[in-house]
C-alpha cells in the first residue's frame, strides 16, 4: 500500500486531519517520523480531528527515522519548496499526471514525505527522496498548512472516474535495495580511484545518481555483476544495511 510520510509532526490536529485526507483518498498508510511530541495520538486534539475514525491511533505507523520508513518504498517524493543541493524541484501541476500513474500502479510502493509544520523538509530529509516536488500557490500567500497540503496533492491523484493507463510490469527497487546498490557501486568504484579527491568524487557521484535514478530489479542485477567483476563481494551487511541478500537483484554467493 501506498503511504504518507510526515517527518517531525508537531501538532496533533495536523495528524488527525492528514488520516481523516488519507481515508477520504485513499488507499494510502500514514506514517509518521519522529513526532516531536510521544503522545501525540492520544492527545485530545488528534482525536477530535480524526472524529469518526474507527481505531484512529492504530491506523498510523510511528518510526524513528526517515529510512525506515521508506525501507520497503520503490518510489520516495518529496514535498518542498526549498531548494537543497542544487536539486531539480518541479512544481507539482507538472508532474501530477505521471506520479497520479505512479500512484495507481500497484506494482509501485510510493511514498509522499513532507516536512514538519515549523521548519519544513530538512536537507537531508530531503536527500532521501528520490524526487522533489512544490505545490504552487498565489504570491498573495504562498505557505500551506501541512494537513492542507497532504489533502490538496491526494485529492489531485485520486480523481473519481480517472484511471490511468497500467504500467509495463517491473520490479522497482525498495529502499534498502537501492541503498545496498548505491553503496556497492559507490564503494566498489571508490576504491579504483588513484588519489583520495579522485574517490572522493567517485563515490559522490555514484550516490547522487544511484540514489534517485529510476532503477529496476534487473538494473541492480547487472550493476552488482559487474561490480563483482571489479572485484566486489559485498553483502547489505557490510554497509549495516538490514535487506536480505536477494539473488534477483544483488550478488550472487
Amino acid at each position: 500500500m501506498n503511504r504518507i510520510v510526515l517527518c517531525r509532526p508537531a501538532g496533533p490536529r495536523n495528524v488527525g486531519s492528514v488520516l481523516r485526507a488519507v481515508l477520504n483518498f485513499g488507499p494510502a498508510g500514514l506514517h509518521l517520523v519522529r513526532p516531536e511530541r510521544p503522545a501525540i495520538l492520544i492527545h485530545p486534539e488528534f482525536e477530535q480531528m480524526a472524529h469518526g475514525v474507527e481505531d484512529a491511533a492504530a491506523r498510523i505507523v510511528v518510526h524513528d527515522s526517515l529510512a525506515e520508513a521508506l525501507a520497503d518504498r520503490t518510489h520516495a517524493i518529496g514535498f518542498t519548496g526549498k531548494v537543497r543541493n542544487h536539486r531539480a524541484i518541479q512544481p507539482f501541476a507538472a508532474r501530477r499526471s505521471d506520479l497520479a500513474e505512479l500512484w495507481a500502479d500497484e506494482d509501485s510502493q510510493v511514498a509522499l514525505v513532507f516536512g514538519a509544520e515549523q521548519d519544513g523538509m530538512r536537507a537531508e530529509e530531503a536527500d532521501t527522496c528520490h524526487e522533489l516536488v512544490y505545490i504552487e500557490t498565489s504570491d498573495e500567500h504562498t505557505s500551506l498548512n501541512l494537513s492542507m497540503a497532504v489533502a490538496v496533492v491526494l485529492f489531485s491523484l485520486f480523481q473519481p472516474g480517472e484511471r490511468p493507463a497500467r504500467r509495463s510490469r517491473t520490479t522497482p527497487l525498495t529502499g534498502e535495495a537501492r541503498e545496498f546498490l548505491t553503496e556497492n557501486v559507490a564503494r566498489t568504484l571508490g576504491a579504483k580511484a588513484w588519489t583520495p579527491g579522485a574517490r572522493k568524487d567517485i563515490e559522490e557521484s555514484a550516490r547522487r545518481v544511484f540514489a534517485r535514478a529510476p532503477l529496476e530489479g534487473r538494473d541492480a542485477r547487472a550493476w552488482h555483476q559487474s561490480m563483482r567483476a571489479l572485484g566486489s563481494g559485498a553483502k547489505p551487511s557490510d554497509f549495516g544495511i538490514g535487506v536480505d541478500p536477494d539473488p534477483a537483484v544483488g550478488p550472487a554467493d
